[in-house]
Parts: C-alpha cells; structure tokens; sequence
C-alpha cells in the first residue's frame, strides 16, 4: 500500500512537470519562426560587438548605452571583458560610440551593466543610474556625466535586502525610481524552476532614501519599465507573460493597474517615443533560441510599436523584424528625430534611418 502511494505521488508530481514543461515552451514560443521585416537604411553599429542590453537618450540626442551584460542562462562572447557604457551622439550626420571613461574609486573590473535610465536635475545636471550585477549580486549605481569630458563620475552605490534581481529602472527624482525584479531566487536552478512552473513571484518596488516597497506584484517575470511622457502611467514588460502592464501612478508612489496588452512575443525593454507617447519594445520572438544557442540557428530580434496605449484597442505593429541573420537577441528600441536604435542582450547593435 505505502508502495502504491508513493508511486502515485511520484506519477502526479511527474505530470505535473511535464505539464509545466510543454506550457514554458509555449511561454517561450519555442515553434515560432519570424516574419522578417526591414526598414531600408539600417547599418550595424561599429564598436558595440557585446551586447547593448539597454538604451537611453536624453532630450538633446546623446543615447547611453549599456554593454557586456553577464546574465545566468544567457550567451556572452567576451566573458573575462568588463561591462561599458558607451555614448552616441545623434545629432551627428554618421554617429558613433564613444565608451565612456569612469572615475576612479569605482570597481570597473566587475562592471555587469543591465538596466539603465537617466535623471536631468533642475540645474540640468545629467544624472546616470545603472543596474549592475557584480558577482553576480544586484546594486544600482548613480553616475554625474560630465559632457564635456564624456566621463561618468561615479557617486554612489544603492544596496538594499529588496533590490535582488533587479532587471530595469526608470528614475523619476534624485534617489527615487522604480526597479523591476525578474526572479524571485537568486539561485540558477531554483529560477529555472520559478520558471518553468510560472509561480509569478515577481514584482515592482520603489525605492527612495526613506522608503522602499514593493508597489505592484503577480508578474512572471518582470523586466523592462519605463513611464509615460506625462508621468502620470508607468510600463512594465512581462516578458515570460508576453505582455505590458499599464499601471497608474500615484502620489505615494503606489501603483495599480489599468490594462495589460497582450503581444504574443517575449517583450525586454522598452521605451517611449518622445513625439508621440508610442511605447517600442524590444522583442524575443523565439526566446528557447536565447536560453539554448545555437550559432547555425541563432535567436531572432523584433521590435513592436504599440500606438494609442490607453485606448481600449491599441494598434501594435511591428518596425522591425529578423531571423538572427543579421541582429541577435534584441532587448530594447528607442527613437530620435527619425533615428531608431535597436539593442540587444548580447550582439550587436543597428542604427536605422526612418
């Protein structure tokens, strides 16, 4: 009899992640192949061959970008290299790179850049944060960027026992931001498990000073954020969920939702067109292709542009599209007076006229 219930329980635990398992490559659109679709004038950024997982840019057209992100489960093809935050000018009739310098006193050998976002302060004083993962852990830190020396001094490390995991950031005050968090667990097994069974442990916290809390939760895997361009609403990708959440913004910092879009791709990072108020997102078509690389079969890049956020129908439409012939593992997209700027977790990245 003890025989026969534990091997009842071992069948039903069995399907149980068989079940698991089929829906997480459902989740992942592990049969998908993509639709390409181009946009004419598009060249591959020279001097970002590593990734550039994140991308902000300010008002007057100088695009921070993030490089060389080391993340558990993912490809990298310079693991001993340190991450970088590279700047473009915009502005410029053929822009390119430039890594920025960063003060000393601040640990670059384990610079693990992720999310980045940008604060100008009422004395116009430009203010970079950044996720990093040094050993693997979860801090933010502020930058000054001085212009003029193109130089990123650093200011100081943000640590707390809430900011583990944290994915992106969209910074809304001096020392005050929203943060994703991706994985409930830090360990790779047991976020493979969180995975695969969907648990939605994941959340959104504020953090200032004087407060940290956890301000929206329920996500399968919470990601890329950004806010609205009148402040008001705050987007948040669920990228395992295939979704954005719109959710409103609150005096005390509180959040609650509005609506979800579904998209039917894996959404990363994402971005607001500063002339329309359009979020673009960058997308993983086939994400099993991330998780499981294969260079003779590489993962596909998209990015989508949803129009009319608030209304009960948004149009989405997809601006680019492709197969991993050209652009791997695209995670963000983020336009300038007719410039468009694709990311990626761990490639390369394109610069396109439109």
């Amino acid at each position: 009899m003890g025989k026969l219930v534990v091997l009842t329980l071992l069948g039903a635990v069995l399907a149980l992640i068989g079940e698991r398992l089929v829906a997480f490559r459902q989740r992942t659109n592990a049969s998908r192949a993509v639709e390409p679709v181009d946009l004419p004038n598009c060249h591959l950024i020279e001097g970002l061959e590593n990734g550039s997982e994140d991308i902000d840019i300010l008002p007057n057209g100088l695009a921070f970008i993030s490089s060389g992100l080391k993340y558990p489960g993912m490809p990298n093809f310079a693991p001993d290299e340190p991450g970088q935050i590279f700047l473009m000018d915009l502005n410029e009739q053929n822009p390119r790179v430039q890594a920025l310098n960063i003060s000393d006193g601040f640990d670059k050998a384990s610079f693990n850049p992720h999310g980045i976002s940008t604060f100008i302060d009422k004395d116009h004083t430009v203010y970079l944060y950044v996720v990093n993962h040094p050993h693997m852990k979860s801090t933010v830190e502020e930058f000054k960027f001085e212009e003029q020396q193109r130089s990123l001094v650093h200011l100081k490390t943000i640590k707390h026992e809430l900011l583990t995991s944290v994915n992106d950031i969209v910074v809304l005050g001096p020392e005050q931001f929203y943060a994703t968090r991706d994985h409930y667990f830090t360990n790779f097994f047991l976020v493979l498990l969180e995975m695969i069974m969907d648990l939605r442990w994941t959340d959104v916290l504020f953090y200032s000073p004087r407060e940290v809390k956890v301000v929206a939760k329920g996500f399968s895997s919470a990601n890329g954020i950004t806010v609205s361009l009148d402040k008001k609403y705050i987007y948040v990708a669920d990228v395992l969920a295939q979704n954005v959440h719109v959710l409103n913004k609150h005096r005390n910092w509180d959040l609650t939702q509005v609506k979800v879009i579904q998209l039917g791709t894996l959404v990363d990072n994402l971005t607001v067109d500063p002339n329309t108020g359009d979020i673009l997102a960058g997308c993983h078509p086939n994400a099993m292709k991330l998780l499981i690389y294969n260079s003779e079969d590489p993962p596909g890049s998209e990015v989508l542009r949803i129009q009319d956020v608030l209304s009960e129908k948004p149009k989405i439409s997809t601006t680019y599209a492709n197969n991993g012939s050209v652009l791997q593992g695209s995670s963000v997209a983020s336009v300038y007076h007719g410039k468009l700027l694709i990311g990626t977790v761990f490639h390369k990245a394109l610069y396109c006229l439109f």
